[in-house]
This record gives structure tokens, sequence and C-alpha cells, in this order.
């Protein structure tokens, strides 16, 4: 008897896990791909460090903080609030911050983070495109 009480429970529990429907379509945020190294701070340097933040993001504020020490003789590092340069914001497509871009001398991103980063996910990836593309 309970071999079939056991078995009637799994057939209902697959029954009903094909009839739940799939998930819904998760957002996915838009970075850009290449930039125009002349809308940011020094287009000459190697390496550029874009932050796209909000002044009423919490978390912006922390993702600017963690990025500034990165900038060097070989790396810009430019916040890009959105009520200062709403402009780039939308000529980026930037529709979430804290959005942080790594691009080369010619502007093709290299690598991004959408949302909070740590300040060692900053360096590593840093470290990790310069390291892959050090001609760039």
């Amino acid at each position: 008897m309970a071999v079939v009480v056991v078995a009637l429970a799994v057939v209902v529990a697959v029954v009903l896990d094909r009839r739940r429907p799939d998930a819904p379509t998760q957002a996915r945020w838009a970075v850009p791909s290449q930039l125009d190294r002349a809308d940011f701070t020094r287009p000459e340097a190697p390496w550029l460090v874009a932050t796209f933040t909000s002044a009423t993001c919490d978390s912006c504020r922390q993702v600017v903080a963690k990025a500034g020490p990165l900038e060097s003789s070989e790396v810009a590092v430019q916040e890009v609030e959105f009520a200062a340069r709403g402009d780039l914001h939308r000529r980026y497509g930037i529709d979430a911050v804290p959005c942080i871009v790594v691009a080369d001398v010619d502007g093709v991103v290299r690598a991004s983070h959408v949302g909070p980063a740590t300040a060692t996910d900053l360096w590593a990836t840093l470290a990790e495109v310069r390291e892959a593309h050090p001609g760039s």
C-alpha cells in the first residue's frame, strides 16, 4: 500500500511540475559595446573606467568610491552622473545604475558590471582586460 501511495505522489508531482509555466522573462540591462572616447575625460589614456550613476543611488556612491583609486597615468576614471550627463546615459542606452564599463583607447568596451561591484571585482576586471589586451 505504501508503494502505491509513493508512486501516486510522484506521478502527481511530475504532472504539476509540467503544468507550471516558464519563468517570466528577466530584464537584461543594456551595456554599450563601443564608446566615443572624446565624450569622456582623458581620451588619450589607454584605459577608461566609466561609472554611470545617479545621485539618488546609494550603491552608486559606493562604486564611485571604489573605482576612484584605479585612476593612474594609464587609466582615466570618470563618474557619469545622470543629472549632470543624462545625454551620455541616453546616447549609450544606460538604463540601470550603477553601470561600470572598462573601455580601451579606441572605445571598445572590454568589460562591464551592472549593479554593485566590490573593489576587488573592479581591480580584477581591470587587470584581466589589461592583460588580455596589452596593445589596446
